[in-house]
């Protein structure tokens, strides 16, 4: 074929070749060659968005053709290949997009906000498909005045999305190697009605989070991070556990985090001081619970908080542990003995109170053998006699509630674990999104030449 024909005469010609005179052809008119559609080999991103896009428009014609009532079997064959294809173009436009304005992206920094199982793959393909449902009138997960709100959003989605196939059809069959500004124009304004319309969307079918429950989230992975480093070092916990993502951290994390929230870091995310409103949304309902856990926490002895927090990280979890929060302190607790190794709990009952309640004295500052910024002994607030009986009575009158220190302890674990445990039901998305970023953050960090050699074997 004659080369002038592929790549025109005039290359500075600003026409594709196509729409250009060749001047071979006779008559007073230029000729007019039609477009060379591309090769399906061809590896170039425009190349393959047409095919993709071929493919979208000819299921589209196959199901408007047939009588869904008549074949039911094959419409919800073709309804199948649609959403495959779809999905598939979507994915090629989203590489385009990366490619053509990568600085140029609206911001999709809200998607923090959404719960985590809303984060799949296939969102993209939902958004387009819940904006042709509204279009139609149908709503089919909002309410009807939601749905009312958001049909002009998604009419001038729609729009656009079929303005960007037409301007990348119509590229790819001129110049696939290049994004002239139409392009790019058009490109940035899809971009920028789907994240609008995404964000409203989702915003009618569940609560979205707030930039300050959003913040106060990012201090509890702060706090389970350091939870962590403590519980290393106090030998709770080993690296080869962490960077084996060992599933019954899910479990201990957040009851030793418990712990250290309450003791060790309590102007922290789960600082009493402050009101449950300003607590984050996953420890908010258990605040009340919380004091009197903190209460109790306060006249443990260095000893005693060893073998509660040991007892959390090991004992696997029971009945007795994973049932509901007792709703009051004084609720009777099930005393059933656990399978776990309890005898770590087998602590003589004080006659008399103990000498070595441990008091918080000033701000955390030096960390001391324990890992912690907490006193051990029997010291106190002051060098007033008085300050010191009245400190020794409050912890004598919590510690006589119970039969046993063995008692006090199981009924810590119990509060403890309920509390924890309950995250797991009632905030499972937020507990797994805390986790995964507490464990890309405390996992070991392979170095470079680890990776090389490994690849290399």
């Amino acid at each position: 074929m004659d080369q002038k024909l592929l790549h025109g005469a005039n290359p500075s010609s600003p026409y594709p070749a196509w729409l250009q005179d060749t001047g071979d052809a006779p008559g007073p008119g230029p000729t007019m060659i039609p477009p060379l559609s591309p090769q399906r080999s061809d590896p170039r991103l425009l190349s393959q968005f047409f095919f993709a896009d071929e493919r979208v428009t000819r299921v589209v014609a196959e199901i408007n053709g047939l009588d869904a009532e008549l074949d039911p079997q094959q419409y919800l064959v073709l309804l199948n290949q649609l959403h495959l294809s779809q999905a598939h173009l979507l994915a090629i436009l989203e590489r385009i997009m990366e490619e053509c304005i990568p600085t140029q992206r609206h911001s999709r920094d809200y998607l923090v906000k959404f719960p985590e199982e809303l984060l799949v793959d296939n969102l993209g393909n939902h958004m387009l498909f819940a904006a042709e449902c509204l279009l139609a009138g149908t709503f089919l997960e909002v309410e009807e005045a939601d749905g009312a709100q958001l049909r002009p959003q998604a009419r001038n989605l729609l729009c656009s999305l079929e303005l960007v196939r037409t301007v990348l059809r119509e590229q790819s069959l001129s110049q696939p190697s290049s994004y002239p500004e139409p392009v790019r124009a058009v490109l940035i304004q899809f971009d920028r009605l789907f994240a609008e319309f995404e964000l409203s969307y989702v915003s009618s079918l569940v609560a979205v989070k707030s930039p300050e429950e959003i913040y106060r989230q990012q201090e509890i992975i702060v706090l389970f991070c350091e939870t962590v480093e403590r519980a290393l070092h106090m030998g709770y916990l080993t690296q080869e556990m962490i960077d084996g993502y060992e599933p019954l951290l899910m479990f201990t994390i957040p009851r030793l985090a418990i712990i250290s929230g309450l003791l060790i870091y309590p102007d922290g995310p789960l600082s009493l001081e402050q009101s449950p409103e300003q607590m984050s949304q996953v420890f908010s309902p258990f605040y009340n619970l919380l004091k009197k856990i903190r209460d109790l926490l306060r006249v443990l002895s260095a000893e005693e908080l060893c073998l509660l927090e040991r007892s959390l990280c090991t004992a696997e979890s029971e009945d007795s542990c994973s049932r509901a929060t007792p709703p009051a302190w004084e609720a009777a607790v099930p005393r059933a003995e656990p399978s776990a190794p309890w005898t770590v709990l087998e602590v003589p009952h004080p006659t008399s109170p103990p000498s070595t309640c441990m008091v918080q004295l000033g701000p955390p500052g030096a960390v001391d053998d324990l890992g912690s910024a907490w006193q051990w002994g029997p010291q106190s607030l002051g060098s007033s006699p008085g300050l010191d009986a009245t400190l020794s009575a409050h912890c004598w009158e919590l510690r006589s509630r119970y039969s046993s220190t063995k008692d006090m302890l199981h009924t810590l674990f119990v509060c403890i674990s309920g509390v924890a445990d309950q995250l797991q039901t009632n905030f499972a998305s937020d507990l797994r999104s805390i986790l995964k970023t507490v464990f890309k953050i405390v996992a070991s960090q392979v170095e470079p030449s680890e990776e090389t050699g490994a690849s290399r074997e």
